[in-house]
């Protein structure tokens, strides 16, 4: 079941990690199911994937913030809060790996961290200078 944090933004959910408050990273997983992934569906329902989904990323130490089913070369699209990137590929191999559905994962990045990445100094030279 997805958590609900009432008068919180997402990016202020925190656990207690090592007796201090740490914000999990973010990471958006877009999902496309392949044909036995579409017929498991169609067997079981749309609850059974999302409670499906909410065991994997708690079995990876996360929570799902929610699942949502899409139309297109999308099939679900879920944001998950995952201790680390180690976490999110364990996770995404797994799903892939069971054959029903491929997983593309995406970082999220709050606008504080974009915020933060603008005031670090990257010494960098276009190709052709």
């Amino acid at each position: 079941m997805a958590h609900n944090y009432p008068n919180r933004s997402v990016q202020e959910i925190h656990v207690q990690i090592d007796g201090g408050a740490k914000t999990m990273p973010k990471y958006l997983l877009d999902v496309s199911y392949t044909l036995e992934g579409v017929r498991g569906v169609v067997a079981k329902g749309g609850n059974a994937r999302k409670d499906a989904a909410q065991a994997a990323a708690e079995s990876a130490g996360g929570t799902l913030d929610l699942f949502y089913f899409a139309f297109g070369g999308t099939d679900v699209v879920t944001i998950a809060d995952l201790p680390d990137n180690e976490a999110a590929a364990a996770l995404a191999l797994a799903v892939t790996a069971g054959g029903g559905a491929t997983v593309r994962t995406v970082v999220l990045l709050t606008p504080d961290q974009i915020d933060s990445a603008t005031r670090k100094a990257v010494k960098y030279s276009p190709p052709g200078n």
